[in-house]
């Protein structure tokens, strides 16, 4: 089969296309899927750079987003059959094939019948930042109908996602964008406030739009000075729920006890770098969720650019320039 390979750390040029063969099963309760699409997120990337987790196993398949065929299934398989259409998010940290490949491996109980009304390759886009915005908006930080939200990025892979989702809880949405094209996108999508951040002071506008009050939850999906600046756009006793590792002061710390906040964390890819299977149970369910939702018309993704195969070190260029609106993927005929 054909697979890019990252082939060493470094820039996108380490993505090689090869041909490999096509993995066996590796226990009774896994499935051979023919792939349709890879979804590309910025995690690829800095694996890409720096293989942090498992650095002495490359070259490695990288691509946590997959959707596709089964094929073939292992002999104590129930939830599937050859022929069912699926989606996922699997491998592709190093431990195990990742979905830059014709075809992948994984365990029947981390996969998810694709939403019906949407097509095979687009649903590839959805699982990382579709587990990234439930478990930061439902699970970490608890968002409720009627509270304030300011979500960065907004027209960004996650940021767009969670737009939809709290706009599907009932909350009132502000976001951060950066142009006239994004903005209207997030209109959209459900936003209340537009704050385009290149123009504007977003905690001032935050402060504005609740009344000085500051939002009952900031999403920083940018990390940075985004997240510190997100602290005092939070109200006194508010929620900061982050998707990067923060650079905290011990004056920020201090500033975030004085307002009585509370800092969440949010990384999807922990239950499989820890390899806690249940935890992998409960994130395919939000995937068997979000596919009811997309069937209800309630979320969709949007995908800026497709891809073939052979083209994901252009897909890598693409995100580490910044600016992406929604999702890339890399097609796979």
């Amino acid at each position: 089969m054909k697979a890019i390979l990252a082939i060493a750390p470094g820039s996108p040029d380490v993505l090689q296309l090869c041909d490999i063969p096509v993995p066996g099963l590796p226990s009774p309760h896994h499935l051979l899927v023919k792939l349709a699409a890879a979804g590309v997120n910025p995690i690829d990337t800095k694996l890409r750079a720096k293989p942090v987790y498992y650095p002495d196993k490359l070259p490695a398949i990288l691509g946590c987003d997959g959707a596709g065929i089964v094929e073939e299934i292992g002999s104590a398989v129930t939830r599937f059959k050859a022929g069912d259409a699926v989606y996922f998010c699997n491998g592709g940290i190093g431990d195990e094939p990742g979905n830059y490949a014709e075809y992948t491996t994984l365990h029947e109980d981390y996969c998810a019948a694709k939403p019906a009304n949407i097509g095979l390759q687009d649903s590839a886009a959805l699982p990382l930042v579709l587990i990234a915005a439930w478990e930061s908006l439902v699970e970490r930080v608890n968002l409720q109908a009627g509270q304030t939200i300011l979500i960065h990025a907004a027209a960004g892979g996650v940021g767009h996602i969670a737009v939809q989702l709290a706009h599907h809880l009932g909350a009132r949405i502000a976001v951060t964008v950066s142009g006239d094209k994004r903005a209207g996108l997030a209109h959209g999508l459900g936003a209340e406030k537009i704050i385009n951040y290149r123009e504007q002071d977003f905690v001032q506008e935050a402060l504005n739009w609740t009344n000085g009050r500051g939002v009952d939850v900031a999403f920083d999906t940018v990390g940075g000075d985004t997240f510190l600046r997100s602290l005092q756009a939070a109200r006194i006793g508010g929620k900061v729920v982050s998707l990067l590792s923060t650079p905290l002061s011990l004056a920020d710390a201090q500033l975030a006890r004085l307002r009585n906040l509370s800092l969440c964390y949010e990384l999807m890819l922990t239950p499989q770098v820890m390899k806690l299977h249940d935890e992998r149970v409960r994130q395919r369910k939000i995937l068997e969720q979000g596919a009811q939702l997309v069937e209800a018309g309630k979320l969709g993704v949007l995908i800026s650019h497709r891809l073939p195969l052979e083209n994901a070190a252009d897909a890598h260029h693409l995100i580490e320039q910044g600016g992406v609106t929604g999702k890339i993927l890399l097609t796979i005929d």
